[in-house]
């Protein structure tokens, strides 16, 4: 039998996938002081039984005043770390999924409620608060706290913490680093002609507005070792007249694949609150591909990604090379099990759950 394009392997520098479905990092907020909990342990323990190719840990503070939430995972210090360590050694006692982690900064975006308690943001007095920083003075929203402009020196900083975040990825054995450049946080917002108003050298035109987004890559790049994966998250476009869009994506993407990135991951959105976002099935594939198209590097969709023939055909058409799964994952763990026994797939189960293989699907699990 063919083996579906979903179900075939794919090799992104040293390391081979076995499969082109990947779980996008999604934020838990149930941190305790950048500190992963025992949620974490369930969270990403079932999706690492899900038979995906790669787990991805939610976006992960580089700073303190980085995080979203007070309740944000973060990795800026040996408490972080520690915590992930935990976490990370009960998951591979009993899978061997690939791990990702995507390093972030909220910016503006930052000092927030959870979403499920209304995510308004707190003023930097406030008990949960702190003061912001941006590229520019402008709020993400009215009557959100005006951020701080950066200065060089903050700059430099926040450039440090990125690299030191990755050493420590690193050092805990992650697979893969992921920058995000996405969603209206920090890096997104240098690259948007909406938040960046700056008159210097990281302001004004696309190659200053890409600038420090690159040199925060560069040292990613450089603190994580050589044989191991860096990729990006991008936002192709604000959906927002006049601003970032697919065309300046795409000149961001040939750059980050000139700097040594190993994948893009294709989202949108995020930076503004007037956006008109024309959501439904599959509304970020185009994007995708129109990256894909630009760049020699592989090339991740998502995005209402639901149904395994949709997926299937995300990938054997071409329109991307991986495509990336989180609410519908979390809908349902076992995702990929199910997309394996309709499109004629394998997965790898653990020995556990061997015997939950339907019998008319009697080839489902790949039982290495």
């Amino acid at each position: 039998m063919h083996r579906p394009a979903l179900f075939e392997p794919i090799r992104i520098r040293n390391h081979e996938l076995c499969n082109r479905i990947v779980i996008a990092p999604m934020c838990q907020y149930s941190a305790v002081d950048g500190c992963m909990t025992d949620w974490h342990l369930i969270h990403l323990g079932q999706l690492a039984l899900s038979g995906a190719a790669l787990l991805t840990i939610e976006a992960t503070a580089v700073t303190l005043e980085g995080r979203i939430t007070y309740a944000d995972v973060g990795l800026w210090n040996d408490q972080t770390e520690q915590a992930i360590g935990r976490t990370l050694e009960s998951v591979r006692r009993w899978s061997e999924i690939p791990i990702a982690i995507q390093l972030s900064h909220a910016g503006r975006k930052a000092s927030c409620e959870v979403p499920w308690n209304g995510g308004k943001q707190f003023a930097p007095e406030d008990q949960h608060g702190w003061q912001t920083l941006a590229p520019s003075a402008g709020p993400f929203a009215a009557g959100h706290v005006p951020p701080v402009a950066m200065d060089r020196n903050e700059m430099n900083r926040l450039r440090d913490a990125f690299a030191a975040s990755a050493r420590r990825a690193a050092s805990l054995g992650i697979d893969v680093v992921q920058l995000h450049a996405a969603h209206g946080y920090l890096i997104h917002q240098f690259l948007s002609p909406l938040s960046n108003r700056r008159s210097d050298e990281y302001g004004g035109t696309l190659e200053n507005r890409m600038r420090f987004p690159l040199e925060i890559f560069d040292v990613i790049r450089d603190a994580f070792p050589s044989d191991k994966i860096v990729s990006a998250r991008v936002s192709a476009t604000d959906w927002v007249e006049h601003g970032w869009d697919i065309s300046q994506t795409i000149e961001f993407a040939k750059a980050l694949q000139a700097h040594g990135c190993d994948a893009i991951h294709v989202s949108s959105g995020g930076l503004d609150p007037s956006q008109k976002i024309p959501v439904g099935p599959s509304y970020q594939v185009p994007l995708a591909r129109a990256v894909k198209n630009a760049v020699n590097i592989p090339v991740v969709a998502v995005g209402l990604i639901t149904a395994f023939e949709q997926a299937d055909a995300i990938i054997s058409t071409g329109d991307a090379d991986l495509i990336a799964l989180a609410r519908a994952i979390l809908y349902n763990p076992r995702w990929p099990w199910h997309a394996a026994a309709a499109l004629g797939g394998k997965v790898s189960a653990p020995h556990q759950y061997l015997r939950s293989q339907p019998h008319q699907y009697a080839n489902l699990f790949d039982k290495k």
